[in-house]
């Protein structure tokens, strides 16, 4: 592998020697092509004219079934075998006895290794692995890119092969840069082991850490009861202690691997295998697999948890993160977000869209199809996503962001327009914040306020709990980038999935309807108190307005409105400023409160409605469960229903209310909301534009009259989102 010699020649070299060392009479090296054809690139034995002219498509004889199925086929007599299919110009008419391997990188399949013979026998299971483990080396070879130049009159290699992938569009905007993987593999460079009783030792060594550390996370108390996170580990256990796994890792390394090349090779097999199987479970697993895999390799090599360093236009790669880990990243280097789980309401998204990130979820195998420092075009308006796009592809998106530009360029000309509706109502647009950078875009988009700010996104990212101190500064900044426009405060929404590293978390088997938000404020009152006594300073000479979140009935909201004035009369008792008046409200996002509206719209002084949680309480599903993001949607005629006496009751009360979930960034969905009646939205900065431009074009009376029949009891509708759309296009409403 190390000689000074061209591709072609160290091909034709390996093949030789693996024939020499394992007495067969035919090895040949076939790879795969970005057409789906497996091409003939070396051989010993068999007519070397055929080299770079026979091919065979996946599933086409016993090499392109090897392909298909990623596993090797070991046949006495292949000529019997019903796949096997003739190709005269090889002249492998005379051979009988068969082994073929994938050679499998990350679970992809990149070629077939094959050696034959003219006896009629089965090979040895010690060759079986022998075959395998050289089949390793030559992945490493294909993938370093050093074969690539034999390619280069026909089409490419399929490693490098073009890949056009669909998904959920989870924020807006296109971003075009290079792929880095959030949990970036180990690339195993050193494959030949030279004593193999060290690599074992190793191995073994490393098997024993990933065991101690899994040991050590279930005697944890939080998880030391049984739940669905117990589960996962128990399962991970098993794997780890699984002797049949850590034996074929420990043939491999008897076989010449390293240790980490041996856990590669293994899982590789075991990925290839697992993705085409049909059994969801099965697949499902895999990731489990994969993380424990990635545990060991990292033990083994010394390498800590956690992503590479960022190119200048990082596109981030990752099965699924936390919103805290997103913001772990330089925000000026990050391009787009590709997911392969993740909702459009999922924490992660929202901190996206609040960044302005584009953003794609649901884009099954990304992780394992991409390599880093790839090409990645993300286009998170239509949730597709491209690898290694070819030119005029490149040159498509990049015209689109052109276009994007002047777009928002005619939105930012909207800046300084009044939010007025075509027939003259008046509009109140508000952002969504919950960071200090997001403070910019309330000059940049003309916004009237902060609508909703999420004060626990300071929290999740600090390191320990802020003092009252820290938070009154954060508060005052706030106060200070908006200026005489108002801010409405969130108080804490932490617990469930939202966890803060200082404050242990308890193990529920359903978080989102668990110990959270005020509940958790009310339980911890020091908690609430502090956030509640840190906002109050740094409103003084002000106003605050402040709501609480997952109230499920008046009862919470009486017990926060008792503590916050405990707090009033504390500041008033030392001497201190307070505000000059104070404004409180409640989150409605829990349905029982449409069962006490009016003795809530008599207690609060505004109501802003949550609508991703109200929406994934009403239906029963989980924002965060990829699998039911595409079978409900908030257009529904109960939700608007729903959102329909919510308005009409706070407009009866005379009471002041807001919609400031993801549904009111939406222009469809902020069309629709107009319609019932709302005039005050709250959405990510970048929605501005497009939600004023749209609003701009509305006569919202003339909707009115099409839309509120269709909501009357006793009528069925049709499809809401569709009647939505058709009125918009009839109308030219931009969308």
């Amino acid at each position: 592998m190390a000689e000074p010699i061209d591709a072609q020649e160290r091909l034709d070299k390996i093949v030789v020697l693996i024939a020499a060392n394992m007495v067969a009479e035919v090895c040949s090296v076939y790879v795969l092509r970005s057409d789906g054809v497996l091409e003939l690139y070396a051989t010993e034995g068999l007519n070397r004219a055929a080299v770079h002219q026979t091919s065979l498509r996946i599933g086409e004889g016993l090499v392109g079934l090897i392909a298909a199925d990623a596993r090797a086929l070991n046949l006495p007599n292949a000529q019997n075998h019903p796949a096997f299919a003739y190709k005269p110009e090889t002249g492998e008419e005379i051979y009988n006895a068969f082994l073929g391997v994938p050679i499998l990188r990350s679970g992809r399949t990149l070629g077939v290794l094959v050696v034959q013979n003219k006896a009629h026998r089965t090979y040895y299971d010690e060759e079986v692995e022998a075959l395998q483990t050289t089949a390793m080396v030559i992945a490493e070879m294909i993938a370093a890119g050093e074969i690539e130049v034999l390619a280069k009159q026909g089409p490419a290699l399929d490693l490098r092969r073009t890949m056009h992938l669909e998904g959920a569009a989870l924020a807006e905007g296109v971003g075009l840069g290079h792929a880095v993987l959030h949990e970036p593999r180990v690339v195993v460079t050193n494959l030949i082991a030279e004593d193999a009783d060290r690599e074992l030792s190793r191995l073994d060594s490393a098997l024993e850490k990933v065991r101690l550390s899994l040991d050590q996370m279930m005697s944890r108390r939080e998880i030391a009861h049984h739940g669905e996170h117990r589960e996962v580990l128990e399962a991970y256990l098993m794997v780890a202690q699984d002797r049949g796994w850590v034996r074929k890792m420990e043939e491999a390394i008897r076989n010449g691997l390293t240790a980490e090349a041996a856990v590669e090779r293994v899982q590789s097999d075991n990925r290839a295998r697992m993705l085409r199987s049909v059994d969801p479970y099965l697949r499902d697993r895999l990731h489990d697999l994969d993380d424990l895999a990635n545990r060991l390799m990292r033990e083994i090599v010394g390498r800590p948890h956690g992503a590479a360093t960022f190119p200048e236009d990082a596109i981030l790669i990752a099965r699924n993160m936390g919103p805290a880990e997103l913001l772990d990243y330089n925000r000026d280097q990050l391009r787009g977000l590709v997911l392969e789980e993740g909702g459009p309401t999922s924490h992660a998204t929202i901190i996206a869209r609040a960044l302005g990130i584009p953003a794609v979820g649901q884009v099954a195998g990304a992780v394992s199809l991409v390599e880093d420092q790839d090409a990645v075009i993300v286009d998170g308006d239509t949730g597709v996503v491209h690898f290694r796009p070819m030119a005029d592809i490149e040159r498509a998106y990049a015209e689109k962001v052109r276009f994007r530009a002047r777009r928002q360029a005619q939105y930012r000309r909207l800046r300084s327009a009044p939010s007025t509706t075509r027939d003259g109502r008046d509009l109140t647009l508000l952002i969504n914040s919950g960071l200090l950078v997001d403070l910019p875009h309330l000059d940049e988009s003309g916004a009237a306020g902060i609508g909703l700010f999420r004060t626990e996104i300071l929290f999740m990212v600090a390191h320990s709990l802020p003092r009252v101190g820290e938070q009154e500064e954060l508060y005052r900044r706030i106060y200070e980038a908006a200026g005489d426009r108002p801010v409405t405060f969130r108080s804490l929404d932490v617990g469930g999935d939202k966890v803060l590293p200082y404050i242990r978390a308890v193990e529920e088997e359903n978080p989102a309807m668990g110990w959270r938000a005020i509940r958790l404020g009310l339980d911890r009152p020091g908690l609430l108190r502090m956030q509640v006594r840190a906002l109050l300073r740094a409103a003084a000479g002000r106003e605050l307005r402040l709501m609480f979140p997952m109230v499920s009935s008046v009862t919470e909201f009486t017990a926060a409105r008792a503590l916050v004035d405990k707090e009033i009369r504390h500041l008033k008792r030392h001497g201190h400023a307070t505000p000059d008046a104070i404004r409180l409200g409640v989150m409605l996002e829990v349905p029982s409160l449409l069962f006490e509206l009016e003795e809530v719209l008599s207690a609060v002084d505004f109501v802003s409605v949550g609508s991703n949680d109200l929406f994934q309480f009403m239906l029963a599903a989980d924002r965060g469960n990829t699998r039911l993001t595409k079978r409900f949607d908030p257009l529904s005629v109960s939700f608007l229903r729903a959102l329909k006496r919510i308005v009409d009751e706070c407009e009866r009360a005379h009471v002041p209310v807001t919609v400031c979930g993801e549904l009111a960034g939406r222009p469809l969905e902020a069309m629709a909301l107009l319609g019932l009646g709302y005039r005050q939205l709250s959405m990510p900065p970048a929605a501005i534009g497009p939600v004023k431009a749209m609003a701009r074009a509305l006569d919202v009376d003339r909707l009115r009259a099409r839309l509120l029949p269709r909501l009357e009891p006793g009528r069925w509708p049709g499809h809401m989102r569709s009647f939505l759309a058709a009125y918009a296009e009839d109308h030219d409403i931009p969308l």
